[in-house]
């Protein structure tokens, strides 16, 4: 602990959060400044975040792991789309490799942070396993709680859903008694989720439906390397390997999207050709597998090695698209007039977006609200003080976009130690407060996306308020760019 000026903190840095961002913050931290103190708070009672939380069938990550894992930690635990379990495995390892383990405090949960100009420290009300209130100060906040509220998720009305008399699932709160042995099961949504949970649970069920109310892109990638890859995981050493994969599957990514965004037509055509070959014979593509958006205006989903389709053309799993008419005691009527008979329904919906835990926040005693605020270089917030948050890729892996921001952080850190300096504010200018243009957070169209703007910082047009836009930009920008516009260094 610290205590080296007339007003005591117990930390330099608290780190909220114990997931990717986290202990991402946590590693980049201890690189460029050693000398500084810091905790992790942890909600929950191990590491991992997304990979703890959630334990429905199948759960995996939707990229690659080989761009998804930590830089400065190679993946080499098998299948690029790896289990939820073997995340959770290589996180472990990792806070444990890494010494970063004992700085971490679990069944912390966050209340309240708030800022004291006087002191030029931040105060956290915290409530210790469920009971102990306690409170904690620190010169910098780092908010590494992702992107999603884990008590809560996304509320979708579906009609008459009360009235079922089976089994109403989340999978954000799977059961883990739950038996769905020789059931029919119907999963509500198209997403990642229901993606994953449908070859997932063919093993058991009777039968497994996606019902959907429009089709996404579900495409087929393999799921271990191959050619140049594979020869250099290897003969190359193991650091130098996952760098290089990594390089080329971030450029690929980057390429591919892009091609996207530009040549919708072509795109469109090329995804729906790859997703055609798939289908069982005599399946037509319309309606339930040709979506009405342009690739990468929504997320694509991955299917590794095809098991998706592969479920489809067992027999054993089937798509249905079209909007609910009502839900009754036993069947789930379309307004198509076609009807379904499940014993148990999947609502895998989406999330509820948020940003820093539902902590509440407050500067010299009044009240602010994440929503309400400008993200200055998508790393930090409008009016609040040695605040910084990760936030990662919407059209890639996550992990790349929050390291960026870490490394961002950490410089900014490093250069306000050797100045002296004991506040950085993000604060626009008078002329970004009177011609800068709003821009959403995120681009993207998906469901929740759009529902969860609201609970999301704002972005604008000016240079240092833009939302994020890939890799390689933000890390030339975390590295050398320009870290005096449009925030005050005090």
């Amino acid at each position: 602990m610290s205590n080296g000026s007339a007003h005591a903190f117990d930390y330099d840095v608290v780190i909220i959060g114990g997931g990717i961002s986290g202990i991402g913050f946590a590693y980049r931290l201890k690189e460029t400044n050693p000398n500084l103190s810091y905790v992790i708070i942890e909600a929950r009672h191990e590491v991992g975040g997304t990979w703890s939380l959630f334990k429905y069938p199948g759960i995996r990550s939707d990229s690659d792991l080989y761009t998804f894992s930590f830089p400065w930690k190679p993946w080499t635990k098998g299948p690029a789309i790896a289990a939820g379990p073997l995340i959770q495995e290589y996180l472990h390892e990792a806070v444990e490799e890494e010494g970063i383990a004992p700085h971490i405090r679990f069944h912390n949960k966050v209340d309240a942070m708030s800022w004291s100009s006087d002191t030029n420290t931040w105060t956290f009300d915290i409530t210790a396993n469920g009971t102990t209130q306690h409170k904690l100060r620190s010169r910098y906040v780092c908010l590494g709680s992702g992107y999603y509220d884990y008590d809560e998720p996304l509320k979708v009305v579906v009609p008459g859903i009360d009235n079922f008399q089976g089994q109403v699932v989340h999978p954000q709160f799977w059961p883990e008694d739950l038996d769905y042995t020789d059931k029919n099961v119907v999963i509500i949504g198209s997403g990642a989720t229901a993606v994953t949970l449908l070859p997932s649970m063919t093993d058991k069920a009777a039968h497994v439906t996606m019902l959907q109310r429009s089709p996404s892109y579900i495409i087929p990638v393999p799921n271990k390397s191959a050619g140049l890859e594979a020869l250099m995981q290897r003969w190359l050493p193991v650091r130098l390997a996952a760098a290089l994969v990594r390089f080329r599957r971030t450029l690929l990514n980057f390429t591919f999207v892009t091609w996207c965004l530009r040549k919708p037509a072509a795109a469109r055509k090329m995804l729906l050709g790859a997703m055609a070959q798939q289908l069982p014979e005599g399946t037509a593509a319309a309606p339930d597998f040709v979506p009405s958006y342009d690739p990468w205006t929504q997320r694509l989903c991955a299917t590794p090695d095809a098991d998706f389709y592969a479920a489809l053309r067992a027999g054993n799993a089937s798509v249905v698209t079209g909007a609910i008419d009502t839900v009754t005691e036993k069947s789930i009527k379309l307004a198509s007039g076609a009807q379904l008979n499940p014993d148990i329904i999947i609502t895998a919906t989406g999330l509820r977006t948020v940003v820093g835990g539902k902590a509440t926040i407050s500067v010299d005693g009044a009240a602010l609200h994440i929503p309400e605020l400008f993200a200055w270089k998508g790393a930090m917030l409008e009016g609040l003080p040695n605040l910084f948050f990760a936030f990662g890729y919407v059209d890639a892996s996550w992990t790349p976009g929050a390291d960026a921001t870490a490394q961002l952080a950490c410089r900014m850190i490093k250069q306000a130690e050797s100045e002296g300096a004991r506040a950085l504010v993000p604060t626009r200018t008078d002329k970004e407060r009177r011609t800068m243009q709003e821009l959403p957070f995120l681009r993207l169209k998906s469901t929740y996306v759009k529902s969860g703007l609201n609970n999301l910082p704002k972005t604008g047009d000016a240079k240092q308020w833009q939302p994020r836009s890939y890799y390689f930009k933000d890390m030339i920008n975390a590295w050398w760019g320009d870290i005096r516009s449009s925030i005050e260094w005090r």
